[in-house]
C-alpha cells in the first residue's frame, strides 16, 4: 500500500474512532472510579490464545521491547507490537514462504516491501521492522487508549482485523516479565 493510501486509511480510521468516542454512551462510565495509573493491558478482549515460545521467539520479543524503548514509547506500545507479531508470524522472523506467502510479506510483522515498509533486508531486521511498525502506531491518534486490536489493525490493515486481540494477555505477560530485564 503506498504512503498516501496508508495515510488516508489511517486518517479515516482515526476519524471513525474519534467520532465513536465522542458519540458513545458517556453516562455508562460515570460511576466508574478514576484510575491514577494505566495498566499495560487496557482491557483484554475475547478468548485468548497462547503459544510456548522457543529461544528465537523470545529473542524476537526482547528485540521488540528494546526497539520500543529506543523509540521512547511506553510498555503499552510493546504489548501492541508483540501481540501484532504473535498474530502475524508467531514471533518468527519469516522470510519468503513460497506458495504460503501472503504477497511479498516478510519478517515479524509480515510487512511488505511493495507497500513501502522497507527493503526485504530491512523488514527482516527485528529492530527496523519494529520501529517501522511503531512509526505507524504513533500516527494513530489515541492509540494508547484504544483496544489493542483496533490500534494494531489501523497500522497493519489486515484482512482479519479482530485477530490481534487474542494475543493481548500473552503479549502483556511477555512485556511485564522482560521490560526491566
Amino acid at each position: 500500500m503506498n504512503t498516501i493510501l496508508r495515510k488516508s486509511v489511517l486518517g479515516i480510521a482515526g476519524l471513525a474512532f474519534t467520532g465513536g468516542v465522542f458519540a458513545g454512551p458517556i453516562a455508562a462510565h460515570a460511576a466508574e472510579p478514576v484510575k491514577t495509573t494505566k495498566p499495560v493491558a487496557v482491557s483484554v478482549q475475547g478468548a485468548q490464545s497462547k503459544i510456548d515460545l522457543n529461544d528465537e521467539q523470545l529473542a524476537n520479543a526482547k528485540a521488540i521491547i528494546a526497539a520500543t524503548k529506543k523509540a521512547g514509547l511506553p510498555e503499552r506500545a510493546a504489548v501492541i507490537s508483540i501481540a501484532t507479531s504473535l498474530q502475524e508470524s508467531k514471533l518468527e522472523n519469516l522470510g519468503h514462504l513460497g506458495d504460503k506467502n501472503d504477497h511479498d510479506s516478510l519478517g515479524l510483522f509480515q510487512q511488505r516491501p511493495s507497500s513501502g515498509w522497507g527493503t526485504p533486508e530491512q523488514i527482516t531486521d527485528p529492530e527496523y521492522s519494529t520501529l517501522a511498525f511503531l512509526k505507524g502506531l504513533k500516527q494513530v491518534d489515541g492509540w494508547q487508549d484504544m483496544p489493542l486490536t483496533e490500534a494494531a489493525q489501523t497500522v497493519q490493515v489486515s484482512a482479519y482485523p479482530d485477530a490481534y486481540a487474542q494475543w493481548e494477555q500473552q503479549a502483556a505477560d511477555i512485556v511485564a516479565h522482560n521490560w526491566n530485564s
